[in-house]
């Protein structure tokens, strides 16, 4: 690579030769990134990008953001390491603010750096609490990549290991677009959610742990449940002993409009997992519970990175950030205004099977051809239109059990100028693939 100047293909040619082969990059050739300032980001070689991914719903405040940067410039000059062994201020602050902020009657916060790690925190804690081991996940979740996460995630795609963790049984996903009973909502009566209850009287012992979910499915294709989904499922779930993890990695801080996704539901959890949007990229999650739940855990408990004092500080200055400068109602209303131009699309491409989500986090579900009711899902063509849209100088992502969903979350401070911008791209994208079928 050269000293001074490299370029797009230098560091590709680096990134291909140390990281393992595993390690999964998007388009046919791979896009470098150097810099970022708000919701554009530049390549190597010059080149311009609206980030409508944010490091896979990370960058919640915007890439560069002076007042997190700020923060952790001085905190990096006051002290950079010591780990849980030692109270920080920045780390005691960031659980206070957590258990006031979090849904629910919080109390206690555990600190982590990783959704995964977050997740895994969870389910120990609620197997310490319960006495019991088994635990409910849904099919095309994502819970993340150790033993237990890969076992929790729906997706055989993302399973490495040959030993699975045992105990986790999967229920249907609210996956209404393609649902697994052939039925519609509301005329379905929530089947999927009933299901549950099946599931626990021939699957399980009948004694739970934990149910895992996600307000919304993100890596699995943004599924959103339907009304009351949710609440009928905790109720069976409680009925039968077990404890309410939601997981909010992914929907939490305003992501979906609310500063919670759950916040939607009407239904308050036991114990909540949360990173990405936490400090607009710098590597922290949490684990939030009651005091009655967090007390069971009594074996010996540290964390020499979970509540670095600069990662800490990150996440106080975001959190501060999203409330002062409003962010969660800009999400509901550009989210609002991103939903509309997404479903005018709909209504023009006959491949755009689905549009679903909720603030600024939305999905497409790409297939053959909605108008005729083939709801096939068409890879080939997302694969085309997600080349094109980078083509043009916008970064989305990708997800789904099919690998068909258009992923689409901008950091919380877009504008309705790049959102109409970015709505403009899509639709010259589309008109691009459509016409070369």
């Amino acid at each position: 690579m050269s000293a001074t100047k490299p370029t797009g293909a230098d560091v590709r040619a680096k990134y291909k030769k140390y990281l393992f082969p595993s390690v999964a990059t998007y388009y046919a050739e791979a896009l470098a990134l150097e810099s970022g300032r708000g919701c554009v980001v530049s390549d190597f070689d010059g080149n311009t990008y609206l980030d409508f991914f944010g490091g896979i719903l990370t960058v919640s405040v915007g890439h560069g953001s002076e007042r997190v940067n700020a923060a952790v410039r001085a905190q990096i000059d006051r002290l950079g390491h010591v780990s849980t062994l030692y109270p920080t201020l920045p780390l005691a602050t960031l659980a206070e603010k957590l258990v006031n902020l979090a849904p629910g009657d919080m109390e206690k916060a555990f600190f982590c750096s990783s959704g995964s790690e977050a997740d895994e925190t969870a389910v120990s804690l609620a197997q310490a609490h319960t006495g019991r081991q088994e635990v409910i996940a849904l099919r095309h979740g994502y819970s993340g990549r150790t033993l237990l996460g890969q076992s929790l995630t729906g997706h055989a795609s993302y399973r490495q290991s040959q030993s699975q963790v045992a105990a986790v049984k999967h229920a249907h996903a609210p996956y209404c677009y393609r649902c697994p009973f052939g039925l519609e909502y509301p005329s379905c009566e929530l089947r999927c959610a009933h299901d549950v209850e099946e599931l626990i009287r021939t699957t399980t012992t009948g004694q739970l742990a934990a149910i895992i979910v996600e307000p919304i499915l993100g890596v699995g294709g943004v599924i959103a449940p339907p009304p009351g989904w949710m609440e009928l499922v905790v109720e069976i779930v409680r009925h039968h002993g077990g404890l309410f993890i939601c997981d909010e990695v992914q929907t939490g801080f305003g992501r979906t409009g609310t500063m919670w996704g759950v916040d939607h539901e009407g239904v308050r959890p036991d114990i909540v997992t949360m990173a990405k949007g936490i400090a607009n990229g710098y590597p922290i999650s949490a684990v939030v519970t009651t005091a009655r739940v967090a007390d069971a855990w009594r074996a010996g408990n540290i964390s020499t990175f979970g509540g670095n004092p600069i990662a800490c500080a990150a996440a106080n200055e975001t959190i501060d950030t999203i409330v002062a400068e409003r962010l969660v109602e800009n999400a509901a209303n550009n989210g609002k205004v991103l939903n509309d131009g997404l479903l005018l699309l709909k209504s023009k491409y006959a491949c755009i099977g689905d549009v679903r989500g909720r603030g600024l986090m939305q999905g497409l579900e790409i297939v053959r051809d909605e108008k005729k009711r083939d709801r096939t899902p068409a890879q080939d063509t997302t694969a085309a239109v997600f080349e094109e849209t980078k083509r043009r100088g916008l970064l989305v992502g990708r997800g789904g059990l099919y690998g068909n969903v258009l992923r689409i979350a901008p950091p919380l401070i877009v504008t309705g100028r790049e959102i109409d911008e970015a709505l403009g791209i899509l639709d010259q994208s589309f008109a691009a693939v459509s016409a070369g079928r």
